[in-house]
């Protein structure tokens, strides 16, 4: 993870304006009060799996689509999503101008894509001037340049971010590059990784083949020999959220003195960094080494590792032999996927990402309703309440910390639906029927953007997803937590659910986000998102006691045979989970508290609801390829801990469906874990 996408991500959806007789006078979306009851494996006791008493009778008759590396409410809500953007992107693309300048762009750039008859005619001519500038590189210096340059792959990467010091402004940021692979594939012993180091060298012959470049083989093998020698040098995943060891801010002399062997002077200048007075220098040991790695490996390695790379990585902007090679490996090979996805799926994620807020525009004017923003900004404050409350009672912090808790709380600045401003797009080139050179210019224009805000404050007003994006996040250099339009659908927030399922659902998974602020990583920034330490020692060492017990839990599961969950990556998440799901369960009792006690419904309590709604969020299925890797990378751990994990830890659960010494999930009240 670099420091620059250090926004975590995860769902979320509101309500709470809606009273109970209100809700009343529509139907739920799921069931007859908000969840999905068909969905529960019988025979099986709460306390022995949680997750599998809500989800087990789905996850045993549920298919995954032969395009889809999983199966769950997610994907039902993004597949809806991506219905909506290809209407609004159809008529784009017959009826351009009719939008304007970014309708056009829009309409152009997906025309682009879906004429696969125009991409096969032109065959390999649009590699052409980039391999071309690739094998022009003659020296070192050159090369740095190259790495510099956007749209070409980097042992050592260069950004812009706010500074940790003063998030109110940008500073420049380096890290480790990106590999062909995750990390742990090259490094990882056995027969299954064996098999995938076998394919991922072919698959790199057979890119440069497809390419016309010649001695594939041999450069195949050179290749994967350099990124596997990356690989040992680089951080990994769970070295890589360490804020405090990532935070290493250095002058040019700095780092020119860290890193001798890299040119720092001319790789910022290429980058239109030149200018900023320091660099945070992130993995920074693995800057140094591959630094190292750089003068030490062979110039004509470097260029076929980038000629290489850049084939690869525009593969699906190329004839379908390439598009279908890189299919093979990183979907069939790495993840399990049996087929592509169907072209127009995929060229809504492309200009979605391409064009994003021009598209979104539109897909907020069609799909959003605007009473959602008043819901969820009820709900948000009455989760804040809750905080407030278990933050004030806590019993592990001392007073002067709970001060500063209290202060970053008030602070939390929730965004809904959509930005009060737009990207303006309008200096971006589309030509249709030029699909890689969109692609690039797509890049480029990107960079320009950032290069643009740089020397100006930070603009709060920024949103890191688009609102047609089905997922939520923290941002810690700003303190915000968002949630895009797209988000707030059933089951996740339905007006005509029951308070019960639409605090177990949405309050937890935006207490969630709230509980970022206060996670291992999230708690050293500040109310304004400065890095700054507003700890006691003595708080500080009992948050810890409470976070290495966490680990420890999750240690000890295992996310797919033989894989096991890694408790220090997924501890922010987890901290995320436990602390949204107890916050949301004390906004639940507030909302009883004005509204009168939740009644007994199909013979279920309120609190059995509520957790029946949290459990039924995270309905994922996952085929075990895409489990195996997402163990190893993503900070995020299996739906089934986020579930099983966390209930166990949570007293009103217990008294909820009576949990008992004996059942397989039981802990001892002295072994649960209580952070906020």
């Amino acid at each position: 993870m670099k420091i620059s996408n250090m926004v975590r991500l995860a769902a979320g959806v509101a309500l709470l304006a809606v009273s109970p007789a209100m809700a009343q006078t529509a139907k739920p979306k799921y069931g007859s009060f908000g969840v999905d009851l068909s969905a529960q494996k019988p025979g099986v006791k709460p306390g022995d799996d949680f997750w599998a008493f809500a989800n087990g009778g789905w996850n045993d008759r549920v298919e995954i689509a032969a395009d889809r590396a999983s199966a769950g409410f997610g994907t039902l809500l993004s597949i809806e999503a991506e219905a909506n953007v290809r209407a609004i992107l159809d008529d784009m693309a017959k009826n351009p101008t009719a939008y304007g300048v970014s309708g056009k762009q829009v309409g152009d750039f997906y025309a682009s894509w879906m004429d696969e008859a125009g991409i096969e005619k032109l065959g390999t001519a649009p590699l052409k001037p980039y391999l071309a500038k690739i094998n022009g590189v003659n020296n070192l210096d050159a090369l740095q340049v190259l790495f510099a340059t956007a749209g070409y792959a980097t042992p050592i990467e260069l950004g812009i971010i706010p500074d940790l010091a003063d998030p109110t402004h940008y500073t420049a940021v380096t890290g480790q590059g990106g590999l062909g692979m995750p990390r742990d594939y090259y490094l990882l012993e056995g027969a299954k990784y064996d098999a995938f180091r076998t394919a991922y060298r072919a698959y790199v012959q057979k890119i440069q083949e497809l390419a016309g470049i010649p001695d594939a083989a041999a450069k195949a093998d050179a290749i994967v020999a350099l990124e596997t020698a990356m690989a040992k040098v680089q951080w990994s995943p769970a070295e890589s959220r360490d804020i405090a060891k990532l935070n290493d801010p250095q002058t040019l002399a700095g780092l020119k003195a860290k890193a001798p062997d890299v040119n720092w002077a001319l790789m910022l200048k290429t980058a239109g960094l030149e200018n900023s007075p320091k660099v945070l220098m992130t993995q920074n040991t693995a800057v140094t080494a591959l630094g190292k790695l750089m003068v030490a490996t062979p110039l004509q390695a470097w260029k076929d590792y980038v000629a290489y790379r850049f084939v690869s990585d525009h593969a699906q902007f190329l004839p379908k032999a390439f598009d279908d090679a890189r299919f093979a490996f990183y979907s069939q090979t790495l993840s399990g996927v049996k087929v592509q996805r169907e072209r127009w799926k995929r060229g809504v994620q492309l200009v979605n990402g391409a064009l994003g807020e021009a598209v979104g525009a539109i897909y907020v004017s069609k799909y959003y309703p605007p009473a959602a923003e008043k819901q969820m900004a009820e709900l948000i404050e009455n989760l804040r309440g809750s905080y407030k409350e278990r933050i004030t009672a806590s019993t592990w912090m001392d007073e002067a910390t709970k001060q500063k808790a209290l202060a970053k709380l008030a602070a939390f600045e929730p965004r809904i639906g959509h930005p009060d401003k737009y990207i303006d797009y309008s200096s971006f080139k589309v030509v249709r029927g030029d699909l890689l050179g969109n692609a690039m210019r797509s890049g480029e224009f990107e960079h320009q953007l950032e290069l643009s805000r740089f020397p100006k404050p930070v603009d709060r007003t920024l949103w890191g997803m688009t609102p047609q994006t089905v997922n939520a996040y923290y941002n810690p250099l700003s303190n915000q937590i968002t949630f895009p339009a797209a988000i707030l659908q059933p089951p996740f927030f339905d007006p005509n659910a029951d308070p019960a399922v639409n605090y177990g659902a949405i309050g937890a998974i935006i207490g969630h986000e709230m509980g970022h602020g206060f996670d291992d990583q999230g708690s050293q920034f500040g109310p304004t998102g400065k890095f700054e330490n507003w700890w006691t020692d003595g708080a500080k060492k009992a948050f810890g006691e409470r976070t290495t017990a966490l680990v420890a839990q999750y240690d000890g599961y295992e996310a797919v045979p033989g894989t096991k969950v890694q408790g220090k990556l997924t501890l922010g998440e987890n901290i995320g989970d436990l602390g949204g799901v107890e916050a949301a369960y004390g906004a639940f009792q507030k909302y009883q508290a004005e509204h009168g006690k939740a009644p007994v419904i199909g013979g279920l309590t309120g609190d059995q609801r509520f957790f029946l709604a949290y459990a039924q969020a995270w309905q994922t299925k996952l085929r075990e390829d895409t489990a195996r890797q997402l163990a190893l990378t993503d900070p995020h751990s299996p739906a089934v801990f986020r579930v099983n994990g966390i209930v166990r830890n949570v007293d009103a659960w217990y008294k909820a469906f009576n949990i008992q010494p004996g059942d397989k999930l039981y802990l001892a009240p002295e072994q649960r874990v209580h952070i906020w």
